[in-house]
């Protein structure tokens, strides 16, 4: 009997071995999933922080490019003013030549 007593004991011995073996596995996952939990939340407080700011970015951008058309459609108009303005102007040049031309080739007035 002492043999198959000391045969259990080493049964018994080797299954403490495999239990404190499996805690301190599960431990070490533990203290693996906590710093890996830490690392997801700190990712996802920076992804929220990241997407606050393309919004802002985002909303920023569309306001410049309103802006950027409206003068794209000022200056246009602005544009066709001027040229109509520079056409007139032409025209009015050409008349007033044409004038002054027609005043030289008329016999002068005399005063009385």
């Amino acid at each position: 009997m002492t043999q198959q007593g000391a045969v259990l004991q080493g049964y018994n011995n080797e299954l403490v071995k495999c239990i404190e073996n499996l805690c301190m596995q599960k431990e070490e996952l533990n203290k693996q999933i906590q710093q890996a939990e830490e690392e997801r939340n700190k990712l996802q407080h920076e992804i929220q922080v990241l997407n606050e700011q393309l919004e802002r970015v985002c909303e920023n951008l569309a306001q410049k490019v309103a802006s950027r058309n409206e003068l794209d459609k000022i200056l246009a108009e602005t544009e066709a003013a001027y040229m109509k303005i520079l056409d007139s102007s032409r025209t009015l040049l050409n008349v007033l030549k044409k004038e002054v031309g027609n005043l030289n080739h008329t016999p002068e007035v005399r005063k009385p």
